[in-house]
């Protein structure tokens, strides 16, 4: 078990990409965001965001002792804090804007997630896997005000 602990929480060496696997991380979430949000909206995009979470706790001290503190190839907090970008979002029928939703939740998370403004940088410090994790999941839900009041303001 704990040989898998490194692959998931590099979702699947996703984490190894050179530069910026957090990125890359979080490139790869849009994938299951936008297949779990147009099935399941709210809560299918709820659910992957929880376990995610629990994933990224669950392996955290694994792949901390495997690659030092806060790894860089740790990238499923990434996906916890993309999902949470997401969180209450619709997607349309439109393919053309439903890209356009998950560029502007992806460009919003990565900026909070890389600026680390209003508090997120702090939450680093939190011991174990949720230093890792919530300060993520802030990022995400500030990129997710801004892009509720985006597309508010669209369509």
């Amino acid at each position: 078990m704990q040989r898998l602990k490194p692959i998931i929480g590099s979702f699947f060496n996703a984490g190894f990409l050179p530069n910026a696997p957090g990125t890359w991380g979080s490139f790869f979430a849009l994938f299951p965001i936008y297949f779990v949000g147009i099935y399941a909206p709210w809560y299918g995009i709820a659910l992957f965001t929880a376990l995610c979470s629990f994933l990224t706790v669950w392996v955290a001290d694994e792949c901390e002792r495997v690659w030092g503190g806060d790894p860089s190839p740790l990238v499923m907090d990434e996906l916890a804090g993309q999902g949470m970008a997401f969180i209450a979002i619709s997607f349309t029928p439109d393919l053309t804007t439903n890209i356009l939703i998950l560029l502007g939740g992806f460009i919003a998370f990565r900026f909070f997630d890389i600026a680390k403004p209003l508090g997120v940088d702090k939450l680093q410090k939190l011991p174990g896997g949720w230093g890792i994790l919530v300060d993520d999941l802030l990022a995400g839900f500030y990129a997710f005000i801004v892009l509720k009041l985006v597309l508010l303001l669209i369509l």
